[in-house]
């Protein structure tokens, strides 16, 4: 009895961890340099951003800082997808010329955007749209171009129309919540605790 409550435990433990990974909020990291784009534009500006996605209810959340740009900033989009990870240049995939509210026609600042709905067509360029079929093909071609490391985030300005400082977004690994880290203990307590008990048994017969 008191095994098979064990063998609950962790099956459920088990489950837990299964639809916390299936349902993982998948966030992408990207620190922005002149010496990232192609080719290189010299610029002495950084930056960083973080792209948020939820893939159950198709949301996307942009963060970015930058400073130190040599002219007005007059461009913040994402780019997908390169045919190389890490590598070469792609067409634009979200709104043309800015993520709504990006501050623009300055040479640093910080951004954290709404929540915008992928299931929208305004949340992409339309022509990303068309080239992958439509919108649902549109959300799926963009979250495989991020987890690739094909797509990346560009900040243009007035005397860099191609590209000022750019990075390459990368999937950060996702961190389970307190919740998951003991429901694990708890059933590896419990699948050790069931070994222990199997091999007491063992002995005792073996004696």
């Amino acid at each position: 009895m008191r095994n098979g409550f064990l063998r609950f435990i962790s099956g459920a433990a088990m489950c837990v961890l299964a639809t916390h990974a299936s349902a993982a909020i998948l966030t992408y990291d990207a620190t922005l340099l002149g010496s990232s784009e192609s080719p290189a534009s010299g610029s002495p500006g950084t930056g960083f951003a973080q792209v948020t996605i939820d893939p159950v209810a198709e949301t996307m959340t942009v963060h970015v800082t930058f400073s130190g740009l040599i002219t007005n900033a007059t461009q913040s989009v994402i780019h997908c997808c390169t045919g190389v990870p890490g590598v070469g240049t792609a067409g634009v995939a979200t709104p043309i010329p800015a993520f709504a509210g990006f501050p623009l026609g300055v040479t640093s600042g910080s951004y954290t955007s709404p929540v915008f709905d992928m299931t929208l067509p305004s949340s992409y360029n339309p022509a990303f749209i068309t080239l992958e079929g439509g919108t649902p093909q549109a959300f799926a071609a963009l979250v495989a171009g991020l987890t690739a490391d094909e797509a990346y985030l560009n900040i243009h300005t007035i005397g860099f129309p191609g590209g000022e400082i750019r990075g390459f977004l990368v999937a950060v690994p996702a961190v389970p919540e307190p919740s998951t880290w003991a429901m694990m203990i708890l059933g590896f307590f419990g699948v050790g605790f069931i070994a222990y008990r199997r091999q007491s048994k063992m002995s005792f017969r073996i004696a």
